[in-house]
């Protein structure tokens, strides 16, 4: 009985010293002890939630792992602009090693808030003209970052392809946000250029938008809608007016094409805006000085088109000569 009790004994004391030098030679990583990266997203939305997965999967391609590495926190306001100075303040709160601040008002809100952290903003289309930075070749402050800023003379000449005899086309807007008012000259400029007219539209509150649309009622050949916190996620609204006025409908990103929502899109690959903004604060935690993280502008190669057959079809438009975009059936 004796020698079983030793035996036992000696049986718990090599397994004990097993685990102890696993665990040992092992030790679990808390997330909390990782380098933070903080996320400060305006509101749930297909493009800006693209441009989150491109931040995410080009900082693992780079060897920046969220949960093994560094640790991703991610809050938003759902388009709330008076949440935004709390949000900020709770991923400020975790002393992240950087801060993503996706859409103007929110890079605008931390570029007055926030001093000491490293900010990276992301899908903003003019960042000079929102006061971000000074030129487009450098960092200013503790501020730079990807912006979303798309060619609209390649958008205007894709929609006359479809669209040959176009020549006006109407703009919704958010008269109170930086980036639609921006929106606004880029297009005025692209449609000069192509002896084109844009019809634009103030709308203050989403709300408001089936009413404000009835001033596009006869007098548009087609109707943009670009990235805009207030427009964008009013989209069904507009798309329900525009299909009782039989005005096509171009698009900023291609999920409304896929869902047949619209006519085409011809945009900016979120995803490859936020790859771009995973390569500037990967060169921070590489450790590079933050005034060589010069502003990214998409390329020519970043922007993607889309049609719609089924919507089309129901325009009347031949796709036979159409090339280098996807057409979804």
């Amino acid at each position: 009985m004796l020698s079983c009790r030793r035996i036992l004994l000696s049986l718990f004391i090599v397994t004990f010293l097993t685990l102890c030098t696993y665990f040992c030679l092992n030790p679990a990583v808390s997330t909390s002890s990782l380098p933070k990266i903080a996320i400060a997203h305006y509101g749930p939305h297909s493009s800006l939630e693209e441009s989150i997965r491109g931040i995410k999967e080009g900082l693992a391609q780079q060897g920046f792992k969220d949960k093994e590495n560094i640790s991703i926190e991610v809050l938003d306001v759902n388009f709330e602009l008076t949440l935004i100075p709390q949000m900020l303040a709770k991923l400020r709160a975790m002393q992240p090693q950087a801060m993503v601040v996706i859409s103007t008002p929110i890079a605008q809100n931390a570029k007055n808030t926030i001093k000491d952290i490293p900010l990276f903003f992301t899908d903003v289309t003019e960042p000079i003209s929102a006061g971000l930075l000074k030129d487009n070749e450098h960092t200013f402050n503790n501020m730079t970052g990807a912006s979303d800023k798309q060619d609209l003379n390649v958008l205007l000449a894709f929609a006359q392809k479809l669209l040959p005899n176009a020549k006006k086309v109407g703009l919704l807007y958010a008269s109170s946000e930086a980036n639609d008012i921006a929106l606004v000259n880029m297009l005025q400029k692209a449609a000069k250029e192509l002896e084109m007219d844009v019809i634009c539209i103030p709308v203050e509150h989403a709300r408001d938008i089936p009413f404000r649309m009835q001033a596009l009622k006869n007098k548009v050949d087609f109707i943009y809608v670009g990235v805009s916190g207030l427009i964008q996620p009013s989209l069904p609204a507009i798309v329900q007016e525009a299909d009782r006025m039989n005005i096509p409908i171009f698009n900023a990103n291609e999920d409304a094409v896929k869902n047949h929502q619209v006519l085409a899109s011809m945009g900016v690959s979120y995803y490859q805006v936020g790859v771009n903004t995973s390569q500037l604060i990967a060169g921070l935690l590489n450790g590079k000085p933050f005034n060589t993280l010069t502003p990214r502008y998409p390329k020519a190669q970043d922007h993607q088109g889309y049609i719609s057959k089924k919507r089309a079809l129901k325009y009347g438009i031949d796709l036979s000569e159409i090339e280098n975009v996807t057409v979804v059936e």
